[in-house]
């Protein structure tokens, strides 16, 4: 395929996803019109992952149109699309506004199994990131594992009797009674499989050097970044009751979802692949220091509003304010605190090459015997780079040309 008729298939692909978007949301739109029905609860995800991927395919396909990870990444995003617009058309079809419009079983019907090969080619991949092969034969017979469980899966979705995951009020219209529901088994066996696959990117980060370790890298970092919002969204306010938690941490979750195509496209694509470290230092200096600050501010509240009322009788808004004048005051050494902790944790070999640095310029200003220079300077070479043999070249002294001259 040459790269001019790659590049139209791939725009055609995106324009085709991002046309199921538009009316998926239109048609949400008109549901929210009629209040107390039933709306597709992952409708965001859904979007920005359909133009996420579709727009990261659409990017890498023409630049890689022999390669099969680019045509993947287009697929993926149309599934996404598809998905949602199914869903959205038979919510509203069957539910909002009944026989509005045709074939609204047709498309609860195909949203029962068409998750499956959206999760499926999900797992795929992952398992060919970032290079568009695989790692060894184990996981090519993975690979062989997934193509084989997705129609298989397809099948059972397909036929479940009762009620439709995503779509819980409508039922499976073609589904044949006296056969189990197996939505719930079909659903986790499709999410273990892209669990695992994504647990190959783990073994090839240990394994990567590199530019590809600096690509694996990117796409950890969303996964870790999705996966703490998904945490943080639906398991701890279910555990804790606290609903509010639920829709603060709504928006990580969300970052996460739609990060992880955009990692994946800037690792592919090798666009400033070495911010990661940078990204990762910031984002564990500012957490830490975010959480942190967060724990004093509501500590300092309880524990002024009881001093306040132990001695007054009353509440006052002064423990609200000198808790915000103790953040102030704590924010700028607490960041430098937490950011050599950092660097000295998880960024030795850098903290420990710094300071060398630091070391050898405080020497340097105040050394006046050459010597003991060069010696320092090849102790810092070593210390630093580490390199197998270091020898250093001094130019001898010449005179100069008025001397040569005399």
């Amino acid at each position: 395929m040459s790269p001019r008729v790659a590049a139209w298939l791939a725009w055609a692909l995106w324009t085709l996803s991002i046309a199921l978007t538009g009316l998926s949301l239109w048609l949400l739109l008109l549901s929210l019109s009629h209040p107390g029905v039933y709306i597709f609860v992952h409708w965001i995800e859904a979007t920005v992952s359909a133009i996420g991927f579709a727009t990261v395919g659409v990017l890498v396909a023409p630049h890689y149109s022999q390669d099969s990870i680019g045509w993947i990444f287009c697929a993926v995003g149309f599934l996404y699309a598809a998905v949602h617009f199914v869903a959205a058309y038979a919510i509203y079809t069957l539910l909002s506004a009944p026989r509005s419009l045709p074939a609204g079983e047709a498309a609860a019907w195909v949203f029962s199994w068409l998750f499956v090969p959206q999760i499926g080619l999900t797992g795929l991949l992952l398992l060919l990131f970032p290079d568009g092969r695989g790692q060894s034969v184990r996981w090519r017979w993975f690979a062989w594992l997934i193509v084989f469980a997705t129609p298989a899966s397809m099948i059972m979705a397909a036929l479940s009797p009762g009620e439709i995951i995503g779509l819980n009020p409508i039922h499976n219209p073609l589904g044949i009674e006296g056969l189990p529901n197996l939505y719930e088994l079909v659903q986790a066996l499709m999410l273990t499989l892209l669990l695992v696959a994504a647990s190959s990117q783990l073994v090839r980060l240990h394994r990567a050097r590199g530019v590809e370790q600096q690509q694996i890298k990117w796409f950890a970092y969303a996964v870790v970044v999705a996966s703490s919002g998904a945490i943080l969204t639906y398991v701890v306010p279910v555990r804790t009751g606290a609903l509010w938690l639920e829709w603060v941490s709504y928006v990580p979750f969300v970052v996460g979802v739609v990060s992880v195509p955009i990692s994946m496209g800037i690792a592919i694509l090798r666009y400033r692949l070495y911010d990661i470290d940078l990204l990762i230092n910031r984002t564990l200096v500012y957490g830490s220091l975010t959480s942190t600050l967060v724990v004093v501010y509501l500590v300092g509240i309880v524990v002024l509003q009881r001093l306040f009322v132990s001695l007054t009788g009353q509440q006052s808004t002064l423990g609200v304010v000198a808790s915000t004048l103790l953040i102030a005051a704590l924010f700028t050494p607490l960041r430098a605190r937490i950011q050599v902790f950092i660097d000295r944790r998880f960024y030795r070999r850098k903290y420990d090459a710094r300071k060398t640095l630091e070391a050898f310029s405080a020497t340097l200003r105040e050394e006046t015997d050459l010597d003991a220079v060069s010696d320092d300077l090849v102790g810092v070479v070593k210390d630093t780079m580490q390199p197998k043999h270091v020898s250093l070249w001094l130019r001898p002294d010449t005179p100069a040309k008025d001397e040569q001259a005399y």
